[in-house]
């Protein structure tokens, strides 16, 4: 599966319509997305069925601003619109991988009940 481009107009809904998504907040400049950019690639083709997307911050500043992205590539990985991941720095494809395969093993009913108690608290 090809990547998706997100921009502030798309992101919301792909997030909210796809249960997991792998976002990768790149610019054309910087040389290690461009050396990342293939293994992203390769890991959306192993894993059909996770939506592997892409923000170019040079020409999303806004959503860029919004995750307070700071270095670039930064990964975030959302699950049922919780972000699970978030992490500055390309990783190798076995790393990826690993990453997406405990991600998907994640007790997403728990993850929200968790949230619930917290936002009952906060009150």
């Amino acid at each position: 599966m090809a990547t998706v481009e997100l921009t502030r107009d798309n992101f919301e809904e792909v997030v909210t319509t796809n249960p997991f998504v792998v976002v990768d907040f790149w610019a054309p400049w910087c040389g290690p997305c461009r050396s990342f950019a293939p293994v992203y690639e390769d890991m959306s083709e192993k894993h059909p069925d996770v939506v592997f997307a892409k923000v170019n911050t040079e020409e999303q500043q806004e959503l860029a601003g919004h995750f307070q992205i700071r270095s670039i590539p930064t990964l975030m990985l959302f699950r049922e619109q919780v972000i699970l991941y978030s992490q500055p720095g390309a990783l190798p494809g076995n790393q990826l991988d690993d990453l997406i395969q405990k991600a998907g093993e994640i007790d997403m009913a728990e993850v929200h009940r968790q949230i619930a108690e917290e936002q009952q608290q906060k009150g």
